[in-house]
């Protein structure tokens, strides 16, 4: 996701600079060229050959280092990087950014640098909150720098408060959001549904089906990734859900369809990838599991149809819905295409190996009013990243 990027680690002097070393090690298995930075203090909490090591590529700590492939280092590697990532940001090297002190290659090079510089703070509790420092953290937001929150947990002095820098794994997520994708939906807001909804038949029982959410989750975290305002609207999911992006919980088909209608007229792009059960119980609540174990004799009635009232409503909004289809895959999702007004839908079938519910990967055949195009066996994710490829196409 990171091919052709390059994503600069800055590593100042704090206790949390091992957790850097995972982070060049993500970044480069996601195929970017990973160019580490440190400060003096640095290196009294992790060695430079660790980084190198990692990432083939020298560490940077000296400015008048003579052994450099760049003629002007710290100019050279401000131009070609991507983003920048400061973790951890340390209140000394927080206090020298805010305020124009560039005395060494880490703050020489983040000042010189013109792309997006992430700032993820981590110390001491009382130092996170001291006045100054919290000062110098609002200077550089109002430059434009990201400033991520540091998490509260036991830190390295044995306290719990503020300070913790946050998890590898978030880390690299704010790198992804940056610059995995080009912005191409930027100032659009995209609704998506994921997840298998749940009717109750009595206060333990449910009617649900095999929907894991992994689809939804992938197309929500695609269209994030390419710069969209994202609300998933999420029915139970065996996947975390995706960061940076407004979750609404709905558990039901009466409290998805209430969470997605009551969004729709706002959104740019809809997408429906959850599956939502057809039939409910009547009276549920009412319903009571008998002493002898057997089922109460319960009375069914349908769901609403959500993808077609939204079809009826729709006015400027792109609609896509999904199609599980074992037999006939392109007739009867063409079908539904047309009788409930949508856009595009995405027709998988449930009896390729690879394909539907549960599955990492999908097959999927993407029908639009004007032909389809077949995507062959890939990633959830791949998939994600074509439909909304396609979705683009016809804005």
């Amino acid at each position: 996701m990171l091919t052709e990027k390059t994503v600069v680690l800055a590593v100042s002097g704090s206790i949390a600079a091992y957790k850097a070393a995972n982070i060049a090690r993500m970044c480069k298995k996601l195929n970017a060229d990973v160019q580490v930075l440190m400060t003096k203090n640095a290196e009294n909490f992790i060695n430079p050959i660790t980084f190198e090591s990692l990432t083939g590529n020298k560490c940077l700590i000296d400015t008048f280092d003579r052994n450099f492939q760049y003629s002007v280092e710290h100019v050279a590697l401000a131009k070609k990087a991507s983003v920048v990532l400061l973790a951890p940001a340390s209140a000394n090297v927080i206090g020298k950014i805010a305020n124009g002190i560039a005395d060494d290659m880490l703050t020489t090079t983040i000042m010189a640098c013109t792309c997006k510089k992430i700032i993820s703070p981590a110390m001491n509790h009382n130092m996170f909150h001291n006045p100054i420092v919290q000062d110098n953290i609002k200077k550089l937001a109002s430059y434009g720098y990201e400033i991520v929150t540091p998490d509260r947990g036991m830190l390295a002095n044995g306290d719990i408060g503020d300070g913790r820098m946050p998890d590898e794994q978030t880390l690299v997520n704010y790198i992804l959001k940056e610059c995995a994708f080009e912005k191409d939906l930027s100032g659009k807001k995209v609704l998506i549904t994921a997840g298998a909804t749940r009717e109750p038949l009595d206060p333990v029982r449910f009617i649900s089906n095999h929907s894991t959410g992994k689809m939804g989750v992938a197309l929500a975290e695609n269209a994030m990734l390419r710069g969209a305002d994202v609300t998933l609207v999420a029915a139970h999911t065996d996947v975390p859900l995706p960061p940076f992006v407004t979750i609404v919980k709905a558990e039901t088909a009466a409290e998805m369809y209430t969470a997605v209608t009551d969004r729709f007229d706002d959104c740019d792009i809809v997408v429906m990838a959850a599956a939502v059960a057809d039939y409910r119980p009547k009276n549920a609540a009412e319903n009571k599991i008998k002493k002898s174990g057997a089922s109460p004799e319960i009375e069914f009635e349908r769901t609403q149809d959500i993808l077609a009232e939204l079809g009826r409503r729709k006015t400027h909004q792109f609609l896509c819905g999904f199609s599980m289809e074992t037999e006939n895959l392109v007739e009867n999702s063409a079908k539904k295409l047309e009788k409930k007004n949508l856009d595009m839908i995405c027709a998988n079938n449930l009896k390729i190996k690879g394909a539907g519910f549960g599955t990492d990967t999908n097959v999927i055949t993407v029908i639009t009013k004007d032909g389809m195009q077949e995507l062959e066996l890939m990633s959830k994710q791949k998939a994600a990243e074509n439909i909304f490829t396609s979705i683009i196409k016809r804005l």
